[in-house]
């Protein structure tokens, strides 16, 4: 099974012989694209090319490599029902021993992607917190669990994220960088809105949500009037956060909810401001 959230140092680190899967050609309808890649030892994986019997034959074709000595050989493969594939597309996969300067390689372009990821801020480490952000850890995002209290972050097990403690939360939204997503449900109204309100004065914000009912959606938005004097930034807020067609308050469902809508904003967010900026150059 693929190495769930764990760092490819780590990775590296245990396993000895291991031989990069990287695909080269993606023609059609195909299960990932030529970004993807995958390492494979005699006894683990991490990451993945997508799935299916592609990757199950990767995995085969490179573990015979590593027993037998030999290099690996570039692999064609068409996606139709003789492997047991229906996509149609047509894939081609290189397979490479790696070596120490590979290793560097890879860990230096996995930091890349690391780096690169939109940041999500969730602030909050309560019941629903947690479950927000385990759910957005499976993700391609950068989240940070930002809370003033300090037992309730060291009791976080959430692992593979960051943690933030600070007393002045809203500073943490004033630094993040463009295209962030913050997510509000700390255990205190007024806090809520303190957060919210500073996130929403960024224009550059992908994503600005608070739990909530109806209630407190219309508390915040007099709140902001008489506080702030700008009720038009009250539009580019989500609340309630995960949508209204489910009613579920169980933690784990508001955070499958909400991962959805959070995780769509943030990733659409970086390549329409990046077109736009590019058209302005």
């Amino acid at each position: 099974m693929p190495a769930a959230r764990e760092d490819i140092r780590d990775f590296l680190r245990r396993e000895r012989a291991v031989i990069l899967v990287e695909v080269t050609g993606a023609a059609g309808s195909t299960p990932r694209d030529t970004d993807a890649w995958m390492l494979v030892s005699e006894r683990a994986i991490f990451a993945t090319i997508g799935g299916g019997q592609l990757e199950y034959m990767a995995i085969d074709h490179a573990r015979r490599a590593l027993r037998s000595g030999a290099a690996a050989e570039p692999m064609s493969v068409p996606l139709g029902p003789e492997i047991g594939q229906c996509c149609g597309g047509h894939v081609g996969l290189s397979f490479a021993a790696v070596t120490p300067a590979l290793a560097s390689d890879l860990i230096a372009r996995s930091d890349k992607e690391m780096a690169s990821r939109p940041h999500v801020y969730v602030f909050g480490a309560g019941h629903v917190g947690d479950a927000l952000a385990l759910a957005l850890s499976l993700a391609p995002l950068r989240v940070v669990l930002v809370d003033t209290r300090e037992d309730e972050l060291t009791a976080s097990t959430v692992p593979g994220i960051e943690t933030c403690l600070t007393a002045m939360p809203e500073a943490v939204v004033r630094d993040a960088p463009a295209g962030s997503s913050f997510v509000i449900l700390t255990h205190d109204h007024a806090l809520d809105f303190l957060i919210a309100a500073e996130a929403l004065k960024r224009p550059d914000a992908a994503y600005v949500g608070m739990i909530g009912s109806k209630t407190k959606r219309a508390t915040f938005k007099s709140w902001l009037l008489r506080e702030i004097g700008n009720p038009d930034l009250f539009e580019n807020l989500v609340c309630p956060i995960g949508g209204t067609a489910l009613k579920d308050k169980r933690p784990t469902v508001i955070a499958a909810l909400a991962t959805a809508e959070i995780m769509t904003a943030a990733l659409v967010w970086k390549p329409q401001h990046e077109t736009a900026a590019s058209g302005r150059g």
